[in-house]
């Protein structure tokens, strides 16, 4: 009965955010001071001491005196990267604040000697004011090329200036808004003890006695009566004590109160883009991609917040914070090139809670503040996408090279059942021969939440459920949160309490207790690496029962969830096991589990001999990894909802707990490309929506879309319907099966598109702009993009839709024509100028998913049926030839094509001893040659890849030998006299051939020549 009245009360809550949970600028001290820039009298502005100007070893150096006596000093620091960027830190000459030691590469800590500009290279707005009242540095952004770039410091009041070719691109100070609060000390006061248990008091009457059996989502306890506690916020007017007193003694919100030990301890400045007309990053935010304006003249009112949160059903056009923060931000326009571009960035290099105003400013402006930390930040100079996509890597990484079966489609409900369940939905696959890779377990698999075990009323024998998924060749993900039953009788939690590895309280007097799924819960302290390398240790498959190498790990409610906490979150003075309080941390929760979940799943593929008692198991376990040959390693895939600059290097995430409603479908390409532009490749949206029940058309309209995404994963809230792709009947279920062969049959270009985003940090799903930064139309398009830079796609997402247009540019902003191909054809398409490059669909039906092939690329695709990608791995490659103008039928062929090949065995870690080929598929002058790409050693060792490159640059490595069975050359006006395979030192051998006038292409079978992918060869078309 009791479990029934709860059932009810969870059943009473209105669906959608519940907004008054969450904190606004307004609510927010440090926000609601500073928003509107220092005051005069009370924060001064800072001037740079020009005595104190120090050039020496890799640094400039000197004191920030403020204009108010009585303030401290600062110390600015300025370093030049050989990877580009310049970096500018502005601290306290007596304290250190913490930072993250483990997140930033060793790139990121290379530099430049600085080197004073001569006269000829200090900018032209600069040349006629006196010397001694600015500093200029000339560097280059570009690892190796000449010095073309210059920083301009000037001294009173402090600004920098950061000039590409003579022209400003990024201003830091523009408007004076540059503060620093400094340390008041540590300790809880008196005054700040006596609020705390005011507001404990006043929290104990509004339970009015009843015993607490559970929390929602919402924050509000379930009594074992079965009522539930009333929303309503606790009246704090009267102990606040307005703005001063806040300072003096902590803030509070929604009934919590944070004692803030060391007092206010914000910072903030203020970012100019004069070139700049949209800025873009910020991730994570339910926003269009080009970010709007935020205060009174702004379309959002609030300024983006970055501070991970658990927002349940979030609303969409809004600034509010999500499940992840990416605190990085580009700016790009044509204010000061028309026909090029400028394109430059800043990394915020500060995980606290974050706050900030864009505005339209000369350009676009930023006004960043922080709860906590240092002002530290990189300023990355372009000047062109690519180029900050490349010094943004340097800093942080770049994606994972993911395993191929986690490409595909990935089947996913809160929850399965059962065995039978999961047996049932996998021979329903079987049944259609509809492919997919993946089925996925939500966190009712377990025995009552606690994680590493399984239900055994339900999920009895799990070793023989996923050896049936690996016979076919499909895996397994299980659910693995952060919060820990404490129950003295789990051993995860037993463990860890007597070793001591969770986040402390206020006061470290005790492990802090919070509520999320399994009740009363501890929280492990990932950010200690002692706690993470433990935490590795129980993926190991003699503690993980049940597990294999064929399952894998979903880490959720990682921001982390702490249902009956502020903003359902953990208190900002808890204390990690160093001390350091949780607002320092709060928004790397979520990259430093992912981070220590990863580890688990490479270090369990060795078999662990270590002491039962040792603290430091893993570091065994990563001992013996060294003698383990990486082609015995298999890549790990793990997936997250919190995440932070970096996550990238740990595996793929997802947008967390959308709907099912036409504008969360319209939303997630945006988002998603935010997410790219943030150096976080694999991310998606769940198709279909988590919470709500979708029309047929609805769901066929976003698997469409999701199958063009990178992580294509189908998932569902438990009290929606069923929703596995057959479910809606025919015509959905074919056109449903019709996208995911889509999927599947260009995982190559997939493949390809991953290996750039590993080897240089390019997004894999490319907003418009990024590829056509040159074309001032591009800036603000969200809802198509390209797979690399070959594939456009533009999914139908409105309800009933039956005609579209898609922007198909030019290459160049003077062309008068575009030239594209029709995905599905191989149809030459064009649009013109004077119809603003918009190509016209007047009849889309449900089946229709507007696709184009880029004019001049290559598409690497497999066309074979399979059941899942680890089952095509072997499988040859066709080759899609897309020339960037159409051959006539009397002229010699002039068009030209590229693209990439990436080989590899697609599943371990071999590719670090030199077990991969990176492909240049080219065509010209009638030919098509397939080579060694020339570049790409030379790219990886100039980003400090950790790959040992154990071969020439051209030589040939395909671990599985694979073969290119045909190529499809599209764009010709008449077939070919011959067509001949011409491999070195051999002569020509004749190829069959078939051309179809109708879409002007020829297809050429090489199977009968053995064509090895990895090979060098050309085939000839003779005219």
């Amino acid at each position: 009965m009791l479990r029934l009245c709860i059932l009810f009360a969870l059943l009473a809550i209105v669906f959608g955010v519940d907004r008054s949970k969450f904190r606004t600028c307004q609510d927010t001290g440090f926000c609601r001071r500073f928003r509107d820039g220092p005051v005069a009298d009370r924060d001064g502005q800072f001037v740079l001491d020009r005595a104190s100007l120090t050039i020496g070893g890799e640094q400039v150096t000197a004191r920030l005196a403020s204009t108010l006596p009585q303030k401290q000093p600062l110390k600015l620091e300025v370093n030049f990267l050989k990877s580009g960027s310049v970096r500018v830190r502005i601290t306290q000459e007596d304290v250190k604040r913490w930072q993250p030691t483990d997140l930033l590469l060793e790139a990121a800590f290379k530099y430049n000697a600085p080197r004073e500009a001569t006269a000829s290279e200090i900018p032209n707005e600069w040349a006629g004011k006196d010397p001694s009242s600015f500093s200029a540095f000339a560097f280059s952004a570009r690892n190796g090329a000449a010095d073309s770039d210059v920083l301009v410091i000037q001294h009173r009041p402090l600004k920098l200036a950061l000039y590409h070719d003579g022209v400003n691109t990024v201003t830091v100070n523009e408007r004076n808004l540059l503060h620093y609060e400094h340390d008041a000390g540590s300790g809880v006061s008196a005054a700040q003890g006596a609020k705390a248990a005011e507001l404990e008091r006043k929290r104990r009457e509004r339970h009015q006695g009843k015993e607490i059996v559970d929390y929602g989502e919402d924050g509000l306890a379930i009594y074992a009566d079965g009522t539930r506690e009333e929303k309503g916020d606790l009246d704090t007017s009267e102990i606040t004590g307005g703005e001063e007193a806040a300072r003096a003694t902590g803030e509070s919100f929604q009934g919590h109160f944070d004692s803030m030990p060391r007092g206010p301890r914000s910072v903030g400045v203020d970012f100019h883009f004069p070139c700049a007309d949209d800025v873009y990053g910020l991730p994570e935010h339910s926003t269009p991609l080009s970010l709007p304006t935020t205060g009174p003249q702004g379309r959002y009112g609030d300024p983006y917040r970055l501070y991970t949160l658990d927002v349940f059903e979030y609303e969409l056009q809004e600034p509010m914070a999500l499940y992840g923060t990416i605190p990085v931000l580009w700016a790009h326009g044509h204010r000061c090139s028309a026909d090029a571009g400028h394109t430059a960035g800043v990394f915020w290099f500060n995980p606290s809670e974050s706050f900030i105003d864009v505005a339209d400013a000369a350009g676009k402006a930023a006004h960043w503040l922080s709860e906590s930390g240092e002002v530290d930040f990189f300023l990355m100079p372009g000047p062109v996408p690519k180029q900050v996509s490349q010094q943004f890597a340097a800093l942080v990484g770049t994606q994972q090279l993911p395993p191929i079966f986690s490409l595909g489609y990935h089947q996913c409900r809160w929850n399965y059942r059962d065995e039978r369940d999961v047996a049932e939905v996998n021979a329903q696959f079987e049944a259609l021969d509809f492919p997919y890779d993946v089925v996925w377990l939500d966190i009712e698999h377990t025995d009552g939440k606690r994680y590493f075990t399984w239900d055994k009323k339900v999920f009895p024998t799990p070793h023989e459920m996923v050896a049936n998924l690996s016979a076919v060749g499909r895996k397994l993900v299980t659910i693995v949160d952060p919060h820990i039953k404490r129950d003295a009788h789990y051993h995860v939690h037993s463990e860890a309490t007597a070793k001591g590895l969770y986040v402390r309280t206020k006061d470290n007097s005790a492990d802090f207790d919070g509520w999320c799924w399994p009740g009363s819960s501890s929280y492990l302290d990932f950010t200690a690496p002692h706690v993470r390398a433990w935490w590795a240790t129980q993926f190991r498959l003699e503690k993980y029962a049940g597990s294999s190498l064929d399952v894998f790990t979903w880490n959720d409610m990682n921001e982390p969830s702490v249902f009956n906490g502020p903003e359902v979150s953990m208190p900002k003075d808890a204390l990690s096991l160093a001390g350091v309080e949780h607002r320092e941390w709060h928004n790397l929760y979520g990259i430093y589990m992912q981070m220590a979940t990863q580890q688990g799943l490479v270090d369990r593929a060795v078999p662990l001999a270590a002491p039962a008692n040792a603290l430091f198991a893993s570091s065994s376990a990563a001992a013996q990894l060294q003698d383990v040959p990486n082609a015995q390693k298999p890549r790990p895939f793990v997936l997250t909802r919190s995440f932070w600059a970096g996550s990238q290097r740990y595996g793929a995430m997802w947008t967390g707990d959308n709907m099912a409603r036409w504008d969360h479908l319209q939303v997630a390409a945006p988002m998603l490309l935010s997410i790219n532009l943030a150096g976080l490749s694999f991310a998606g949206a769940d198709v279909g929506g988590f919470m709500g029940d979708p029309s047929a058309e609805l769901f066929t309209r976003w698997f469409q879309a999701g199958a063009f995404t990178p992580f294509f994963r189908g998932h569902a809230h438990h009290d929606t319907k069923r929703r596995e792709p057959w479910v809606f009947g025919e015509p959905h279920t074919t056109l449903h099966r019709q996208a995911a062969l889509l999927r599947y049959s260009l995982l190559p270009l997939w493949y390809a598109a991953f290996f750039e985003a590993y080897a240089l940090g390019l997004p894999a799903m490319r907003a418009m702009f990024y590829e056509f930064p040159q074309l001032a139309a591009a800036r603000g398009v969200d809802d198509q993009w390209l797979v690399g830079d070959a594939l456009l796609v533009k999914p139908i997402v409105q309800e009933r839709q039956t005609s579209a247009t898609v922007y198909l540019p030019a290459e160049t902003p003077a062309a008068a024509a575009s030239l594209w191909y029709d995905f599905h054809t191989l149809a030459p398409v064009a649009t013109t100028a004077a119809q603003q490059f918009q190509l016209a669909l007047p009849q889309v039906t449900l089946a229709t998913i507007p696709a184009f092939v880029r004019a001049g690329r290559v598409l690497p695709r497999k066309l074979r049926v399979r059941r899942s990608a680890s089952l095509m791995r072997r499988d040859p490659y066709t080759l899609f030839v897309a020339p960037d103008r159409l051959e006539a039928a009397d002229a010699a062929p002039a068009a030209t094509a590229r693209g990439l090949l990436y080989l590899d065995d697609e599943e371990s870690f071999a590719y670090l001893d030199g077990q991969f080929s990176v492909r240049l598929l080219s065509y010209a002058d009638g030919v098509f040659r397939n080579r060694a790409h020339p570049d790409y050693v030379d790219r990886l060792a100039t980003l400090d890849r950790a790959v040992a490159i154990a071969r020439a640059p051209d030589a040939a490595t395909d671990p599985l030998d694979r073969l290119v069975e045909r190529i499809v050359l599209a764009g010709q006006a008449r077939a070919p006299a011959a067509v001949s395979f011409v491999a070195p030192g051999a002569a020509p051998e004749p190829l069959d051939f078939v051309f179809d006038a109708a879409t002007q292409t020829v297809v050429v079978k090489l199977r009968p020549v053995g064509a090895r992918a990895a090979a060098d060869w050309d085939v000839v078309f003779a005219r």
